[in-house]
């Protein structure tokens, strides 16, 4: 059994600084988002390795990003007018957006952030916490608090229970309000539109903002 990780309120002063360092030390920080508590690591090799075995999840499966701004999504992604004109109707809130890397990036992305098509996913939350992170250190990489297929936690006792030993730091920001994980929305270069996950939003909604 490893050590209880350090548990902080998430809007107490120095709380957000305390997990910038221990992000940039490479180790876990689980925090609160506004549908469910989330793990988050800095989007390099060795901190998202150390992210999936606490998960027991398959590499395989993308690992999304949250970010603070449309800007940083440019960064990285392409970012067609039909992903823009979602981003402005449902950001901040609970949609992950799935695109295709940038041409010139794709190849200097750690293996874990691609999904099985070589996709990045992006999250730009409704919470204060996962976006001052994001604000600071550039995209962070962001993943349900729980173990890969598991219940994901709306409380810190749950995350805690299910992940504590992995994990270097708690920001506790109470339970959370929603519940439900963010909806997941694949947007191709040509501007095509596919659902992947049902989720907080509801899916007819954000096809018919397509346009």
């Amino acid at each position: 059994m490893g050590a209880a990780p350090l548990v902080l309120p998430a809007g107490a002063a120095g709380s957000i600084d305390s997990a910038i360092e221990v992000l940039r030390a490479g180790a876990i920080v689980a925090l609160p988002t506004e549908t469910v508590y989330g793990l988050a690591v800095l989007p390099r090799a060795g901190p998202l390795a150390t992210l999936l075995a606490a998960k027991r999840r398959p590499r395989e499966k993308g690992i999304a990003l949250a970010v603070d701004s449309i800007a940083q999504v440019e960064g990285l992604a392409v970012f067609p007018a039909v992903a823009r004109r979602l981003a402005e109707r449902f950001w901040p809130g609970p949609l992950t957006l799935v695109l295709a890397p940038r041409r010139d990036l794709a190849h200097e992305l750690p293996q874990p952030l691609l999904g099985p098509s070589g996709t990045l996913g992006f999250r730009l939350a409704d919470h204060p916490v996962p976006r001052q992170l994001a604000a600071c250190l550039g995209p962070i990489a962001l993943t349900s608090a729980n173990v890969s297929g598991g219940q994901d936690a709306r409380t810190v006792d749950d995350l805690v229970a299910a992940l504590g030993d992995a994990l270097s730091l708690v920001l506790d920001g109470g339970p959370v309000l929603g519940g439900v994980a963010s909806t997941v929305v694949a947007v191709d270069a040509a501007g095509g539109v596919t659902v992947l996950r049902a989720g907080a939003l509801d899916a007819a909604e954000v096809l018919a903002a397509r346009t």
